[in-house]
Order: structure tokens, then sequence, then C-alpha cells
């Protein structure tokens, strides 16, 4: 076999190796897009629009959403989950919905505690739901991963096609309120 032969042949399997496992979907944004800062209230607001999405179409309640956030001020946060829905007595999540961050993990079926009429986020014929999670810990200044796992969680490309899927509730955001020290 030649030198040139060889050579080629080694290209081709670098290449081929190189680029095995890096396949960019249409859903996925890049990490720089989607870091979130917190506010110099403390608080974080994370937008589902915002987020790197992956959705499951044989099972919807895996459907995930991940954001970069960046923690200045650590310490005890509240977490409520906002939706947009038509019928504020039954969210139709049809499971619970997860949350995680390092160690800390929430699982719960969100119910309606706060409703907001007339907020600038949802038009009529929907209100503004906010469901309490939890709380979770942040121990020190940094980066983080959080991740929000439902069927909820749908797409730009799938948002009109999964109308009927997410029923008459949409969810919108995820946000970490400071605990009053």
């Amino acid at each position: 076999m030649s030198c040139r032969s060889i050579f080629y042949s080694g290209l081709l399997v670098i290449f081929t190796c190189s680029s095995c496992g890096h396949k960019e979907t249409s859903t996925m944004k890049p990490t720089g897009e989607n870091r979130i800062v917190q506010k110099n209230d403390g608080s974080v607001s994370l937008i589902l629009d915002k987020a790197s999405r992956y959705c499951d179409v044989v099972n919807p309640s895996n459907n995930t959403a991940d954001w970069n956030v960046v923690i200045s001020n650590p310490g005890r946060f509240k977490v409520w989950l906002s939706s947009a829905t038509v019928d504020t007595s039954n969210l139709k999540y049809a499971n619970t919905v997860r949350i995680s961050l390092l160690d800390n993990h929430l699982e719960v079926n969100p119910l309606c505690d706060r409703i907001i009429k007339n907020s600038d986020e949802v038009h009529y014929p929907y209100f503004r739901a906010d469901s309490y999670i939890g709380s979770i810990f942040v121990s020190e200044p940094g980066e983080y991963n959080i991740q929000l796992i439902s069927e909820k969680v749908v797409t730009n490309d799938s948002d009109s096609k999964n109308v009927s899927s997410t029923g008459d509730t949409r969810l919108m955001s995820l946000l970490l309120m400071p605990e009053a020290k």
C-alpha cells in the first residue's frame, strides 16, 4: 500500500470519528444562547422559549428543557412554575413535573396556587397560573444547569402541532425567587 493511500485512509478515519455523536438538532441551541443571569433582586426567570429543548415523540412525559444559569447570590430559592391556561381549576398536567439542579430534585403535579389576571404574557382566553413547586438551595455562586421534565415542554416547531397534546394549558416559564433571610 502506498503512503498516499495510507494518508487518505487515515484522514477518512479521523473525519469519520470526529463527526460521530456531534449531530445538532434544530431544537438545540448553543450554550451561550441560553445562559440566564440572576437579576439584581435575586430572582431568576427561566422562559421556556430560551431553553434548549428535547421532545420525545414516543413518550412526551420525558420532554426536557435545560437552562444554564449564573447564580451570583446563592441561597434558598422558592421555585414557581408559570402556565398559560384556560381552566384555572385544573391545569391538566398528565404527569408530574420534575425539576433538577445539582442534588436538588423536585417532583410535583402542578396545582393553581396563584392566578394572574390581565398578565402581559398571555392573551384571552388564557390566564397565567403560577404553581408553587418547592424550594432548592444553592450553596455558592457559579454557573449551574437547571432541567425541567414535563409533557408540556414543546419545541417551537412542534408547538402548533401539539396543541391537542398539551390541552388547555401551556407551560411558559420557571421562576426562582430568593427566600427572605
